[in-house]
């Protein structure tokens, strides 16, 4: 039976792997994925219609780019119920390879789920809202080990992810970066209104 917490999961391990045939799974054919960026340093389409454009968009095209990705979602509990818009804080860690750089970023994901059969519920809508998306210099990778290595994956509690990156800020001086990103992103302060999902 699908769950929120299950499709979410399996999103993530769709992403971070570079695993399109799992997207069939997670959306409806006709869902709508929709961006809203804060940022000039990563740029996407506004929006993708149809799980062929929004496996492209999120898992080949980003895949092609990125490496080594870890897709974290900043909550105490993992959404359960699929008749509500779940509002959910992330943070990516992942390497650039072409610019021998690892990225850092944080924002908020917004899905509404369905019914799509007996025990079958699919992402029929999704909003990825990015508030930031650091280039860090880091030639070796290490700076991205030693960040993915204490985290929680893929669910992060938001004390958990505070605490370790005061931790490892503290222990290295080239991982002082990490401190801005201490604090998931509140949607409620962010200064971005909520999509609701609802364009399609």
């Amino acid at each position: 039976m699908s769950t929120p917490q299950i499709l979410l999961e399996r999103y993530v391990e769709a992403k971070d792997l570079v695993r399109p045939h799992l997207m069939q799974q997670i959306y409806a054919a006709d869902a709508v994925l929709t961006f809203s960026i804060a940022t000039d340093s990563i740029t996407f389409p506004p929006r993708v219609a149809g799980i062929d454009g929004i496996t492209q968009t999120l898992v080949v095209d980003f895949g092609a780019k990125y490496s080594r990705c870890k897709t974290y979602c900043v909550c105490d509990s993992p959404p359960r119920k699929a008749d509500k818009i779940a509002i959910l804080p992330w943070l990516v860690l992942m390497r650039e390879p072409a610019r021998a750089c690892l990225r850092v970023g944080q924002g908020y994901y917004e899905w509404a789920f369905a019914q799509r059969g007996q025990g079958v519920v699919q992402a029929v809508a999704m909003h990825i809202y990015i508030g930031r998306m650091d280039a860090i210099d880091d030639a070796d990778g290490h700076l991205l080990s030693a960040a993915q290595s204490v985290l929680p994956y893929p669910w992060l509690p938001p004390k958990v992810m505070a605490s370790e990156f005061e931790a490892l800020a503290q222990a290295d001086p080239a991982l002082v970066f990490l401190k801005a990103f201490e604090v998931p992103l509140d949607p409620a302060t962010c200064g971005q209104p909520l999509s609701g999902v609802a364009r399609r």
